[in-house]
């Protein structure tokens, strides 16, 4: 009992400190990156209430990521110090360290494979915190869409426009389809009877896009005034135009509904029928949807 007794008062003492103050210095470090990451979500949303800048979500993500980085390091520096107050011969277990090394390191190739993607991920800035994505991943299927809430170097934790929290293996993407990066572009297709005037149509368009500029809610939301691409398609019995507009990241959606709106109004004023399609529904079901995710995310 007197070896117990001293043994825990010696080493098992000294390791018991150890742990409490990695404990307390890892709480320490996750407690300092989300300060740090709540104070650039302070900044992003009071210098620009209408989109996230690329500068705020690349910290906000590399915040995150230096933050778990931190915390592994800290408890893996942690069990090297207690296994050395234990007694236990930390300089006798390099060989087996190394041969166990080597077998994990064949078992555990996607781990790897997870943490090299995430570096590129976040070096190269292919999207950030609050970004709206489709993520392809290996095998196919249907992508991974939603909203940025988390990524590191091993996942990146995507909310659905369902709600629905979707982890993806950074090691099993394959593409990144980024939509609120820089900025977006609203497209607005508008089928009119093969027998309309077009010319006429291409005028109310262009009034339609001019007044919408002026408007001072869309004119936050634009970059640029919305232009008439034309014609882009004949059928045998409608012609379809054409009206883009270059927008804020993440604001297409909203900027893509306003347009179809008063484009409905304008054309139904001068006595012009649509002619949707079912093609065109599901485009419009698709950018709604979009819209959706975008705003369920709350990042921009």
């Amino acid at each position: 009992m007197d070896d117990i007794l001293d043994w825990l008062r010696g080493p098992g003492l000294e390791a018991l400190l150890i742990i409490l103050g990695a404990v307390l210095l890892a709480r320490f470090v996750s407690w300092l990156g989300r300060r740090i990451t709540d104070r650039i979500d302070a900044t992003a949303t009071g210098s620009d209430a209408l989109v996230r800048s690329e500068a705020a979500k690349h910290r906000h993500s590399l915040t995150q990521v230096l933050t778990w980085a931190a915390i592994v390091m800290i408890w893996s520096v942690t069990i090297f110090f207690v296994l050395e107050r234990l007694g236990v011969p930390v300089t006798g277990l390099v060989a087996p360290a190394t041969v166990l090394g080597v077998g994990l390191g064949f078992g555990a190739q996607r781990i790897v494979g997870d943490v090299l993607a995430g570096f590129f991920l976040i070096t190269e800035r292919q999207y950030g915190f609050g970004d709206v994505v489709a993520i392809q991943v290996v095998g196919g299927g249907d992508p991974a869409e939603g909203t940025v809430e988390d990524v590191n170097l091993r996942i990146t934790r995507l909310r659905s426009v369902n709600g629905e929290v979707v982890i993806v293996p950074n090691g099993q993407i394959v593409k990144v389809v980024n939509l609120s990066r820089d900025w977006a572009r609203a497209v607005v297709d508008v089928p009119v009877p093969a027998t309309t005037d077009v010319t006429r149509v291409q005028a109310v368009l262009r009034d339609v896009g001019k007044r919408a500029f002026d408007d001072e809610r869309l004119h936050r939301l634009l970059l640029d005034p919305p232009s008439v691409m034309g014609v882009e398609s004949l059928a045998l019995d409608e012609v379809n135009l054409r009206i883009v507009a270059r927008t804020l990241p993440g604001k297409q959606f909203e900027v893509g509904r306003d347009l179809r709106a008063r484009v409905a109004l304008a054309l139904s004023r001068e006595g012009v029928s649509l002619r949707a399609t079912a093609a065109q529904d599901d485009d419009v079901q698709d950018e709604a949807l979009a819209e959706d995710r975008a705003r369920s995310g709350g990042g921009a």
